[in-house]
């Protein structure tokens, strides 16, 4: 009994909750103007309560014809409503109806779910203003761009085969494909970032974001608007290195998660270097633009080419790498590490991480491990300074020269 008396009162809190917001958002109107109110919501969420209690003693045909009673009343005087007051507005006739059927599954399902949606129904209706803004400043291409992420994701990717289809055993089509949304989702997510934060801010959000995924992709990205934003080398420098920070702290907990006996070899040299890439970051982004304001012209916010172009590389590389192995055994460990680090830095973290200790003595994988992080840094200023110019790349290169210097001095010292 008082189990159901509890889920009766938050069947009555859900309406009241719902009718909190409806007669905020209608203060201003006469009480006889609108159909429901904070005590018609309120009694809704009841409503649908006790018509939960009695479906449980009867059956579902009840819950059903109430609720088509229910439903009928509620858009009978919504329609007198709109028609007196010229608004013909469908939000409180389907906030009605989900009010009902709320107070009806807090009784009859799982609470958690029921006060979560109503939660999430208040939230959606007080942001009627910030929402109907956003859709009005949404252009074009940031529609088409969502839509190309998700039909990526949702319609090509579990078409395609989850298992390797070369004669080396490396190239796994699905994975690769996961890559090219990884990578376009974050040149999408740069964009937002600058569209949201403003330029300066922006790039520090796009750098620090990117390098959770994928710190080559966001060099990339920041790289390219190098090329058509006037004096914002510097500003977008400082992201590319925020991205390199962010992956070598990622390098060095996935390698201390995997095997902790790593962890005391790599630390100190990958947070000597971390540690110069952001103090050069900080000095990049922060500093004033006396002469020019940086202006990032960011006009497509979805580079899908430059995505697979990417992802087909990094597929070469793979094969690559494993036919080296395959060839040279241990003696090719620092090759392979070597070679992946000019891509990407998880695969020999990951395989390196697990040989440590067994296969490898721990000091050979964490070489490796810190060639492939001092490789990767390296080959971003390249890559920075091919696909933005040389201004960014001589930010990048000398900032990421000063950080690998400083991890090999420290690794030699310890």
């Amino acid at each position: 009994m008082l189990e159901l008396l509890s889920r009766l009162a938050v069947a009555l809190a859900i309406g009241l909750l719902i009718g909190l917001e409806r007669g905020w958002h209608k203060r201003d109107e006469q009480e006889s103007s609108h159909a429901a109110g904070l005590r018609t919501f309120a009694l809704c969420g009841l409503l649908g309560g006790v018509s939960g209690v009695v479906t449980l003693a009867t059956g579902p045909i009840v819950l059903g014809a109430i609720f088509l009673g229910y439903t009928a009343a509620f858009i009978a005087f919504h329609w007198l409503e709109a028609k007196l007051n010229n608004d013909v507005g469908m939000t409180s006739v389907i906030a009605g109806l989900l009010t009902f059927v709320l107070g009806a599954y807090a009784v009859m399902g799982n609470l958690q779910v029921a006060i979560a949606c109503s939660v999430a129904m208040a939230l959606v209706l007080a942001l009627r203003d910030p929402l109907h803004k956003w859709v009005a400043s949404l252009r074009w291409e940031e529609i088409r761009a969502v839509l190309i992420l998700l039909a990526m994701t949702f319609l090509l990717l579990p078409l395609l085969p989850n298992r390797t289809v070369d004669p080396w055993n490396s190239i796994n089509p699905s994975q690769i494909w996961m890559l090219a949304i990884m990578i376009a989702a974050i040149s999408f997510g740069g964009y937002v970032a600058v569209r949201l934060f403003g330029d300066r801010l922006g790039v520090a959000m796009a750098g620090i974001t990117g390098g959770l995924a994928s710190s080559t992709a966001t060099t990339l990205t920041l790289a390219r608007l190098a090329k058509t934003s006037t004096s914002s080398e510097r500003m977008l420098a400082g992201g590319i290195l925020l991205a390199g920070v962010v992956m070598v702290i990622r390098v060095g907990i996935v390698a201390s998660l995997l095997n902790r006996d790593l962890a005391p070899l790599l630390w100190m040299p990958l947070i000597a270097l971390a540690v110069v890439q952001a103090a050069a970051a900080g000095l990049f982004l922060l500093r004033k633009q006396e002469d020019v304001r940086p202006d990032l012209a960011v006009s497509n916010p979805l580079e899908l080419g430059t995505a697979i172009k990417l992802a087909l590389l990094i597929a070469v590389v793979t094969v690559v790498t494993d036919l080296v192995h395959e060839y040279a055994g241990h003696a090719g460990v620092l090759i392979i590490a070597a070679i992946s680090g000019v891509m990407d830095v998880d695969a020999i973290t990951i395989s390196m991480s697990k040989l440590g200790g067994n296969q490898l003595p721990l000091e050979m994988a964490a070489r490796a491990i810190a060639l492939a992080v001092a490789v990767n840094t390296l080959a971003k200023a390249v890559m920075a300074t091919s696909v933005g110019g040389r201004k960014i790349g001589l930010f990048v290169g000398s900032a990421s020269l000063i950080a690998v210097a400083a991890g090999v001095a420290v690794a030699l010292f310890v």
